[in-house]
């Protein structure tokens, strides 16, 4: 109830209206019929009154009767609220200027109209009455009446005129000092009111509603023990909502005595204005609670608080924010100190909300902005602050706390005083590991290498080397990443270090690679005799051992490593198996070569290595002078691998086997068949080449000759000048010279496109340009090579041509080569490369069924590491929720979680937040949203999504406030990010219209 408006009305009117001139002449019978109109009207039968009147007016011949008789026919009308009343008693007046009663009709009029309540109307005819011509009780009257009417029309000032004038009356003083005091309390002069309210007198007022007053008052004036006293005293005998307003006086009253104890019950009592409390209700309770220590109940009351910026927001957030962290809820309570920084109503608790919120943010991380930024602003808003130290150490750790490795790197070289040199090493250490994951090794180097040049920490030095090893490894720098190994294997603190580990793997591998075998040989010895390692690496390095024999033709040793390796049981015991016949092969037991490549074929049916088998198998059968078995092997492998690389082989050697049989005819068949299906290859090359020895000796050069110049990858003349310009060309690829071979290349390739050598001088151009960064330029030559049949480069150029258009995200041309590939591989990492590239083609068709597919192929492959596994499960979950398919999404994003990082994890976390939401979980979803803030702040996207939906969980929760401001955070932050903020703004418009039902300082319709 509006303590402002309580009375509208005065308490002991009396009967305003009387008579203002009584009749006293004695009638003559010509006048009966006027006396007994009169008689009619005193007894308020108007209507009847009102004929009489009507017909006295105009049969008399008498001035005054007739004006009389018009007077009170106009004041009938009007009791009776006739049309056109008013007209009437103007046109009294205006008909009969001369009469006694003009004065007494306007003021007449205007007692009736406020009698009746109708204060504008008496406004008006009290407008016109002459005040000069009254009586002295006529005057106080109308002082007070036109007083009164002028407050109830809203008008303090004019009325406060008339009330003084009758302020010392007998009749009307009381009333009048009640209105006086009234308007004084309305317009907040509560020295005046009160001083107003004590010389009232009379008793039914001081009965009726001046305690409430005087409460009030009292409170307002801050005598709150007088307050409480009156308000008490008025409780009793007031109604329900008058004792909701009174029991507001005793609680803010004891609250500003700091009786917080006594003050809880009397403002839960309260039910606010219509039922709706408004945010300083909800804060005087909450500091209440919070003062006794009711940190619970406290959040319960000032969390309420939302829509408005003022001093009490200010406080109350603080406060809240403070609650939150007695109770250990640190990401509540950041929120709640973000909102009081915000605001400058009070710079000491502004300040102190700015330095909460700054190492909260370092704690538990910020979805909102960067941590760093958060702790930069403070320094910057309070540079000569006490705590600037503390914050710069701060900001510092919360570059690697949060990853953002560059950022630190970045903040360190324009600010050399914020931390020591070796806290740049560790930073740069960092960030180079951090593009090492994500595959970017050339920038890795250039990280590691300023580490290096940091080096104040030896056990940071020693990882630094390793890692830029492995980088350099990585990207075939064979040579540069032996000296870093070395370097790191000659440091006393790698010795403790679990990389040390696998430094005679990795040293080991970089031997083989520079083809020293004889040191790969030592390396890998000591990876296989390992006590530490794992068995997969133990088989690699068995494997490794052998080949590194095998190429140094210890055919014995080399079958002990892979007898070693079949025995593990690995992923490559085919190639193991495989490699013993080669050795058994070379041993010169061609028996136990051949029982081993059909035993082999019958224990690997599905190896990638059968159509390698088959061939040798048809090799060592011609060998043996097995010949049909040989060339039926021939037929089995190009039958069954038309698109090997072996196939064309298998074929040329057919023909072969046919022309030093003195079959020309079919070794002609065999051989132009290489031609035709397999034109561009160097077998196709050679097989016209042994073709034209068959038509010589058959001494059919003509038909040789008609034949070749049909074919467009052959040129029938200037063989020696093709030869002699692609070896130009390929001495200074060998010797280095790249851009000497670079237009040898190109200029053999123009003068021979179709030449002996164009597949290997195509190759050889698109791997130049590709190591000069010109990917452009390699494209169409690396799909000449892989356009061009099966050969030695296929495989690699096609692998080349796939990575060129995935990293331009172009998969409507990827996929076809994709799809080659993945077919085509001898490389089991090349056609685990293809599977994951097209699973992220048909993700991007919006293909989802071929998404899945593709993405349980790549989970299936042997030897992937977790990044390509979560990017398989990832699609997996991304075309699950396309689809609508929860269940499946749920499943793969926890798998997702458990081995991602970066963008991905975050990705995770967020629909882990997402699921507990739809679970009605909403403080464990809260959780999974924290947990996204603090470890994947550079991921925006993934922290604004997930904000939202810790709105909702917030509010589900009963917590208006941190629901309200998390999502008018996100409208504020994440602008770039229409599709959230529109969810957001969405959210936020149903918590408030929700909040506006309770609260009346919220604005439903407000942003």
């Amino acid at each position: 109830m509006n303590r402002k408006n309580l009375l509208l009305f005065p308490i002991v009117l009396g009967t305003f209206f009387v008579l203002s001139a009584q009749e006293t002449k004695i009638y003559t019978h010509k006048n009966k019929a006027y006396q007994n109109a009169l008689a009619l009207y005193n007894n308020e039968q108007y209507q009847a009154a009102q004929t009489i009147f009507e017909k006295v007016k105009s049969s008399t011949d008498d001035y005054e009767t007739e004006a009389n008789s018009a007077y009170y026919a106009a004041n009938a009308a009007i009791r009776l609220n006739q049309r056109g009343a008013d007209k009437m008693m103007e046109d009294f007046v205006d008909r009969y200027p001369t009469s006694t009663k003009r004065n007494s009709a306007f003021l007449d009029v205007a007692d009736y109209y406020f009698e009746t309540g109708k204060y504008p109307y008496a406004l008006k005819w009290y407008k016109k009455v002459d005040e000069s011509a009254m009586s002295y009780s006529d005057q106080q009257r109308f002082n007070f009446n036109n007083g009164y009417a002028l407050y109830a029309s809203k008008q303090p000032k004019e009325a406060e005129r008339y009330l003084n004038k009758v302020s010392t009356s007998q009749k009307y003083g009381s009333q009048a000092k009640y209105y006086l005091g009234y308007i004084a309390y309305e317009q907040d002069d509560y020295d005046q009111a009160s001083a107003r309210f004590d010389q009232i007198t009379d008793p039914n007022l001081l009965n009726e509603k001046l305690s409430y007053y005087q409460a009030d008052l009292n409170f307002k004036l801050g005598n709150f023990e007088e307050a409480i006293a009156m308000a008490e005293k008025q409780m009793a005998k007031s109604d329900r909502n008058e004792q909701s307003e009174l029991n507001k006086i005793i609680g803010e009253s004891y609250f500003n005595l700091e009786q917080y104890d006594k003050a809880i019950p009397y403002l839960e009592q309260y039910r606010g204005k219509r039922g709706r409390m408004n945010n300083t209700d909800y804060y005087l309770l909450g500091y209440s609670h919070y003062k006794q220590g009711d940190y619970q109940a406290a959040i319960q009351q000032f969390n309420k608080i939302i829509g408005e910026t003022n001093s009490v927001a200010q406080n109350a957030y603080y406060h809240l924010a403070e609650c939150y962290l007695k109770l250990d809820k640190k990401s509540e309570a950041l929120n709640a100190f973000r909102n009081a920084s915000q605001m400058d109503f009070s710079p000491e608790i502004q300040k102190d909300a700015w330095l909460n919120y700054a190492r909260l943010s370092y704690e538990i991380g910020n979805a909102y902005e960067p941590v760093p930024q958060v702790l930069t602003s403070y320094l910057e808003k309070y540079p000569k602050d006490e705590h600037q130290l503390e914050i710069q150490e701060l900001l510092v750790d919360s570059y690697i706390t949060s990853k953002n490795f560059e950022g630190a790197m970045k903040l360190l070289e324009e600010n050399k005083n914020y931390a020591s040199k070796e806290t740049y090493q560790k930073v740069a250490y960092y960030r180079g590991i951090e593009l090492f994951i994500d595959g970017d090794y050339e920038v890795a180097i250039e990280r590691f290498s300023k580490s290096l040049k940091s080096a104040e920490n030896k056990a940071f030095e020693a990882r630094t080397l390793y890692w830029k090893g492995e980088a350099e490894y990585r990207l075939n720098r064979f040579e540069e990443a032996l000296v870093d190994f070395v370097k790191f294997q000659q440091l006393p603190a790698a010795r403790a270090m679990t990389e040390y580990e696998e430094l005679d793997y990795n040293l080991g591998y970089c031997y083989f690679k520079l083809k020293d075998y004889n040191n790969a040989i030592a390396y890998f010895k000591n990876v296989v005799n390992s006590s530490t390692l794992d068995d997969q690496r133990k088989n690699d390095g068995y494997l490794r051992l052998g080949d590194s024999y095998f190429v140094t033709s210890k055919y014995q040793l080399a079958m002990r490593a892979y007898d070693e390796s079949s025995k593990m049981n690995g992923p490559e015991r085919d190639y193991a198996a495989f490699q013993k016949t080669l050795c058994n092969g070379f041993l010169g037991n061609s028996s136990a070569k051949i029982d081993g490549l059909n035993e082999f074929l019958t224990m690997y049916p599905t190896s990638s290595l059968r159509d390698d088998a088959l061939f040798e198998l048809g090799n060592s059968y011609i060998t043996a002078n097995q010949e049909a078995r040989g060339l039926q092997t021939y037929d089995r492998l190009i039958e069954e691998y038309s698109t090997s690389k072996f196939a064309p082989r298998g074929m040329l050697r057919q023909g072969l086997v046919h022309y030093n049989a003195s079959r020309n005819s079919q070794a002609l068949d065999k051989l132009k068949l290489v031609v035709q299906k397999y034109p561009n290859t160097p077998e196709a090359k050679q097989a016209v080449a042994t073709a034209k020895l068959v038509y010589v000796d058959e001494g059919r050069v003509s038909e040789y000759a008609a034949w070749a110049r049909n074919l467009d990858f052959v040129e029938v003349t200037d063989t020696e000048l093709d030869n002699a310009s692609f070896e130009s060309a390929d001495r200074k690829y060998v010797e280095g010279k790249t851009d000497a071979a670079i237009k040898g290349y190109e200029d053999y390739l123009r003068e021979f496109p179709n030449g002996l050598h164009a597949q290997k001088a195509n190759f050889s151009l698109a791997q130049l340009y590709f190591s000069k960064g010109q990917k452009d330029k390699a494209l169409p030559k690396y799909q000449a090579v892989a356009n061009g049949g099966t050969g030695e480069y296929t495989e690699q150029a096609l692998t080349r041509v796939c990575e060129i258009y995935v990293e331009k995200q172009d998969y409507q041309s990827a996929i076809p080569y994709l799809k080659k590939l993945e077919s085509t591989a001898d490389i089991s990492e090349n056609r685990t490369f293809a599977q994951s590239n097209l699973m992220k083609g048909y993700y991007g068709q919006k293909d989802y069924s071929q998404t899945i597919a593709y993405a349980e192929k790549v989970l299936k492959a042997t030897k992937i590491d977790d990044r390509i596994k979560s990017d398989a499960q990832i699609m997996i979950a991304r075309s699950a929720i396309a689809t609508d398919n929860e269940a499946l999404a749920k499943t793969a994003y926890q798998d997702v979680k458990q081995i991602a990082s970066g963008e991905l994890a975050a990705e995770a976390w967020y629909y882990d937040a997402y699921f507990k939401n739809q679970d009605g979980n909403y403080e464990a979803s809260n959780e999974s949203v924290q947990k996204l803030a603090k470890d994947y702040s550079a991921y925006k996207k993934w922290g604004g999504k997930g904000l939202v939906i810790m709105a909702k969980n917030f509010h589900n929760l009963g917590d208006a406030f941190q629901a309200t401001y998390i999502l008018e955070s996100v409208i504020s932050n994440f602008a770039e990010f229409d599709e959230i903020v529109t969810e957001a703004k969405e959210e936020l418009a149903r918590i408030k219209a929700k909040e506006a039902e309770s609260n009346s300082s919220v604005n439903p319709d407000g942003n």
